[in-house]
């Protein structure tokens, strides 16, 4: 299985399976399949962008199970390692990279 590799000089390098290290890059705005470079000035709007699919992943997975509980259905599984969980280490490395003002990048 394939892998994406995050590195800076600020942090240890980031490693996360394709699938996931896909969809990261995908809520980034950045293309998954070149290699690239997050800038110090960008880094908030990615923190931000990050927090926000987090936080619509789980509107959604509290939407499914209310509604599955309403019709008395099983509640519906998820992935046991949440977006919430795979995108905390990343977000780590970019508020870190921020403040020390270094870029963070990928398939270099």
């Amino acid at each position: 299985m394939s892998l994406y590799r995050f590195k800076s000089r600020e942090t240890a390098d980031l490693v996360m399976l394709e699938p996931h290290g896909r969809r990261v890059l995908e809520i980034l705005g950045k293309d998954p399949d070149q290699p690239g470079i997050i800038v110090p000035d960008q880094m908030p709007g990615a923190i931000a962008a990050l927090r926000a699919a987090v936080a619509e992943e789980e509107a959604h997975q509290r939407q499914q199970r209310e509604e599955a509980e309403a019709r008395g259905e099983p509640s519906p599984q998820f992935d046991p390692v949440s977006l919430r969980l795979r995108t905390t280490p990343f977000i780590d490395m970019l508020e870190r990279c921020a403040k020390a003002r270094v870029e963070v990048v990928w398939g270099v």
